[in-house]
């Protein structure tokens, strides 16, 4: 752990104590029903894979990619898994916010401080979002006793209460549902595994964009309190009706926003890519999926509450929603275009992955990576 004042900076333990505490229960279910759900995903998740690879033609047939473990968790496995994946990939950013303490009075109230309120704050942000993400693939998880992990870090979460609560909200045929989610997630799964350079890339893009992070640590505290301020229903003094400030306000150099777009583009890459696969597979595998289209939209719009609008803004997520929305433009209107396979041209290689500008401008991507003459 990174120590700051001679306490730890976070506590990850307290923050996996504090989120498994205070995360919503899930739906009821009775334990047989807990075991067919956990059965019927797993095989979705296998039957995906023929799905997805047919669909994309991005793995080669003759081509075995590297195996990667699909888990079906519940809540409390999906916040473990991201505490380990979260300290992994902060660790740089925390070591230099430990050089960056300053001494006196500030540095005595940030070992005040410590890492156990700060584990806290992390743990009731977790609780928050652990009721509300439905699926994830891990790119850089650490493996462990319980969360074991493939040989570059990848594994497939499932979170099964919360696939359950919302198929049960939006009363869409759950079986179907169940197929529908997977087939998104293994799109994604399809990506990293199937692009053997696109795992470090991104990771490299992260640990140049927290590298050039030059933050005072209190700013960070101050960012989680307001998060965690929020999940309690007490907005801090002087705090706007929507919602407080994001955690991406905190970039400051030229460096840092270019980095940031590079990661924009690719993150909203993969997630259109995800969506367009899942609409693509969609209606020959899952007979209700326009429904299920029309619902989910609506619920990814207007969020559950009040809540969720202000800690969307805090947290970026609303970002993530817009990410959603351009990258499935970006990627209809090229294969519209091009085709499949002129579309995937785009894991060639890290100069053909589409700049910000072209996610909203898809010809121009067309026109550099395909080398179009001007008219």
């Amino acid at each position: 752990m990174t120590r700051i004042g001679g306490t730890d900076m976070v506590d990850w333990n307290l923050a996996v104590a504090t989120a498994t505490r205070f995360v919503r229960p899930g739906p009821d279910v009775s334990r047989d029903e807990a075991r067919a759900v956990v059965a019927e995903l797993r095989r979705h998740a296998k039957a995906s894979e023929e799905h997805v690879r047919g669909f994309t033609r991005m793995i080669p047939l003759s081509h075995e990619p590297e195996d990667t473990p699909v888990l079906v968790v519940d809540r409390a496995g999906w916040v473990r898994a991201n505490v380990a994946g979260f300290r992994q990939l902060l660790r740089p950013l925390l070591e230099k916010m430990q050089d960056r303490r300053p001494g006196g009075p500030t540095g005595a109230v940030l070992g005040a401080v410590g890492g156990k309120v700060t584990g806290v704050e992390l743990g009731m942000l977790l609780s928050f979002l652990a009721s509300r993400v439905l699926g994830q693939y891990e790119t850089f998880a650490p493996p462990t006793r319980d969360l074991p992990a493939g040989n570059g870090g990848g594994r497939l979460l499932l979170v099964a209460p919360n696939i359950v609560h919302v198929e049960r909200e939006l009363e869409v045929d759950p079986h179907d549902f169940r197929l529908w989610v997977c087939l998104h997630e293994e799109t994604h799964r399809t990506q990293f595994t199937g692009v053997p350079w696109l795992r470090d890339h991104l990771e490299g893009e992260i640990q140049s964009f927290l590298g050039q992070t030059d933050v005072d640590p209190m700013t960070v505290l101050e960012r989680l309190r307001e998060a965690a301020q929020s999940l309690a229903g007490a907005r801090p003094e002087g705090e706007e009706d929507e919602g407080g400030r994001s955690f991406v306000e905190l970039v400051q150099t030229p460096a840092q926003r270019e980095t940031l777009g590079r990661l924009t583009a690719v993150m909203s890459l993969l997630e259109g890519h995800a969506d367009f696969v899942m609409d693509g597979v969609g209606p020959s595998v899952v007979p209700s999926v326009a429904e299920i289209r029309e619902k989910f939209q609506q619920r990814r719009a207007r969020g559950a509450s009040r809540l969720d609008v202000a800690l969307r803004k805090l947290l970026g997520l609303d970002a993530k929603l817009r990410q959603y929305r351009d990258g499935e433009r970006f990627v209809r209107a090229v294969v519209e275009e091009v085709g499949m396979d002129g579309f995937n041209k785009v894991w060639t290689s890290p100069n053909t992955l589409p700049t910000k500008a072209e996610i909203a401008a898809p010809a121009d991507w067309v026109a550099r990576v395909h080398r179009r003459p001007e008219p």
